[in-house]
C-alpha cells in the first residue's frame, strides 16, 4: 500500500526551532498586554480569556492577571489552545506589519512542489494553532507555500504525544494508516504516530539530537516515497 499523504511537523522539521523560540515567542510575549487590552471585546479574544481563567482555575481573574498567566505560559511553552490561538492572532499582526518573515528550511521549500507533483497530499501538524501554521507558510522566506498544503492540524486534533491525535488525523483525511507518512524530529511523536499505524520518518538536522530506531533523513532532499 503506497503513501498518499505526508504529515510534517513544524519546529525542528520544516522550520528552525530557534525562529520560534527567539523570534515568535518573544514577540508574542511583548505584544500580549497591549493586544489583549485593545481586543478584549473581540469575541474570539474574549473566549480565549475565559478559557484561560477556566484552565487556571481563576474565574475572577482580572485582565492584568490573565496577562500574567499567559506570559508565564509563553515562558513555559505551555501547549494550551487559548494561548496558541492568541499567539496566532498576535503573529498575524507581526507578519502583516513586516516585522518578520516565516523561517522555513530551504530544503523543504525546494522539495514541496516536487512532492505535490507526485499526487501526494501534504498536511502540517503542530502545537501551534492551524492559523499560526498558515501564517508561517504563507509569509515564508520562500514566499506563499500554502497552495501546496491540503490542511493543517493543531492541538484541537489532540496532543502530539498521544496515539489518538494521529488516529483523528487519519479519520479526518480518510486514508488507511499505512498510506500516511509522518515526519518529525521528536521521538515521542513518532512513536505515537506509529502506534496509530502511520509510517514514520525522523528528521535529524543537528548533531547530538535524540534518535530512535526510525528511518532517518537530514533534509527533505533525501526524501523518497518508495515505501
Amino acid at each position: 500500500m503506497g503513501i498518499r499523504a505526508i504529515v510534517v511537523d513544524t519546529a525542528g522539521t520544516t522550520t528552525d526551532l530557534s525562529f520560534i523560540k527567539d523570534t515568535l515567542f518573544p514577540y508574542s510575549a511583548k505584544a500580549l498586554p497591549d493586544f489583549l487590552k485593545e481586543n478584549e471585546h473581540n469575541v474570539l479574544v474574549d473566549n480565549c480569556i475565559c478559557d484561560v481563567k477556566d484552565i487556571a482555575l481563576e474565574p475572577e481573574a482580572t485582565l492584568e492577571r490573565v496577562i500574567e498567566i499567559l506570559q508565564q505560559w509563553v515562558a513555559e511553552d505551555r501547549k494550551s489552545t487559548p494561548l496558541k490561538t492568541l499567539q496566532g492572532l498576535i503573529w498575524k499582526q507581526g507578519y502583516a506589519r513586516g516585522e518578520f518573515t516565516g523561517h522555513i528550511f530551504p530544503d523543504f521549500i525546494d522539495a514541496i512542489e516536487g512532492i505535490k507533483q507526485q499526487n501526494m497530499r501534504v498536511y502540517s501538524f503542530s502545537s501551534g494553532s492551524a492559523e499560526a501554521q498558515k501564517l508561517l507558510f504563507s509569509h515564508s522566506d520562500g514566499g506563499d507555500l500554502t497552495p501546496h498544503f491540503d490542511g493543517h492540524f493543531d492541538t484541537r486534533t489532540g496532543n502530539k504525544l498521544f496515539k489518538q491525535a494521529y488516529c483523528n488525523i487519519i479519520n479526518t483525511i480518510s486514508l488507511a494508516p499505512k498510506q500516511v507518512l509522518f515526519i518529525s524530529d521528536v521521538i515521542e511523536e513518532l512513536k505515537a504516530a506509529e502506534e496509530a499505524g502511520m509510517r514514520t520518518l525522523q528528521m535529524v538536522r543537528t548533531q547530538g539530537q535524540r534518535t530512535g530506531t526510525f528511518k532517518q533523513i537530514s533534509s527533505f532532499a533525501e526524501l523518497t516515497l518508495d515505501y
